[in-house]
Parts: C-alpha cells; sequence; structure tokens
C-alpha cells in the first residue's frame, strides 16, 4: 500500500521538473561584443544577459593601463579606432543626465568603474535596471546597435555628459545572440 503514494509522487514529481527544464531550456536573450583597442587589438569581451531585473552586464578587459576605467554602454553599435567617437554617447533611452551623483541623472549607459590591476585586467558585473536587449520600451540594440567603451580614466558620477571619463581606450560592439 505505501509503494503506491510514492510510485505515485515521483511520476508527479518527474512531470514537474520535466516541465521546469523546459521552461528553463528556452534562453534569455544575449548579446556579445569583443572589446579591441584603437590599433585593433583584443581587450577582452562582454556579454549582455537580459533577466526580469534588467540588464546583467559583465565586462572581462585585459592589456589596460592600471587603475581604474569608466565603463559605458554606448548608442550605436560601430568601433572606428582610433578614439571609438562612432560608438556615440551614453546609451540614454530616458534622456537623463550623466551620473549616479548627478541629481537629473543617470544615463542606463552609466555604470561602476572598473578597477584593472597591475597586470592591466578587469573585471565587471552591473545590472542596468529596466533595460531590455531587442523588446520594451528601453531596448539596447535599436536600429544602429550599441557598444562597450572602457574609458581611460575614471568616471566621476555626476559631469554631463560623459563623467571626466577622458578618451576611449577600447570599444566592442554588442550583438545579438
Amino acid at each position: 500500500m505505501k509503494i503506491t503514494p510514492i510510485l505515485l509522487v515521483l511520476p508527479l514529481g518527474f512531470l514537474a521538473s520535466s516541465c521546469a527544464t523546459a521552461a528553463s531550456d528556452k534562453a534569455a536573450p544575449t548579446a556579445h561584443a569583443k572589446l579591441v583597442a584603437g590599433d585593433g587589438s583584443s581587450r577582452g569581451q562582454a556579454t549582455v544577459t537580459e533577466a526580469p531585473d534588467g540588464l546583467h552586464v559583465l565586462v572581462k578587459a585585459q592589456g589596460l593601463t592600471p587603475g581604474i576605467h569608466a565603463v559605458h554602454l554606448h548608442t550605436t553599435g560601430t568601433c572606428t579606432g582610433p578614439d571609438f567617437t562612432s560608438a556615440g554617447g551614453h546609451w540614454n533611452p530616458t534622456g537623463r543626465q550623466h551620473g549616479k551623483d548627478n541629481p537629473a541623472g543617470m544615463h542606463m549607459g552609466d555604470m561602476p568603474n572598473m578597477l584593472a590591476g597591475p597586470d592591466g585586467a578587469g573585471d565587471l558585473e552591473y545590472v542596468v535596471p529596466h533595460g531590455s536587449i531587442k523588446d520594451g520600451a528601453t531596448p539596447l540594440l535599436d536600429a544602429d546597435g550599441a557598444a562597450v567603451v572602457i574609458h581611460a580614466q575614471a568616471d566621476d558620477n555626476k559631469t554631463d555628459p560623459t563623467g571626466n571619463a577622458g578618451g576611449r581606450v577600447a570599444c566592442g560592439v554588442l550583438k545579438a545572440g
């Protein structure tokens, strides 16, 4: 008698786990970028993954000058060296000013500074609230795409429009998939 309830629970548990697996098999929308310096040499990679709480940005950089660097999402998916001005300004679909410390800020493309260690490597993980890859009110990848840009200096988190972050030392075009 006790075997029957166990047999009934196992198939139901199996069905529940199968449904959960099927639901999680649908991959979250992502975008990837290979970061390059103005001379075309590799500077790492960036991944943006859409989640219910926003865009999860992961930047893994190399070959940077040791120290603090601003990292931003930029409006245009073009990275023409050596200065990368082709990437346009910071991604700002909500029409705000720059920086988390600016009372009129912040751009959706504003992110925390990244520390590059003595070996020139640095990592950044950040969540952009309310962002999406392609859909919704604030899609990152619109008709002209988007880019990840690493700047020469730290972002002061308040000066509009760039945070006094200096020149652009690495850039990567974000591509869906």
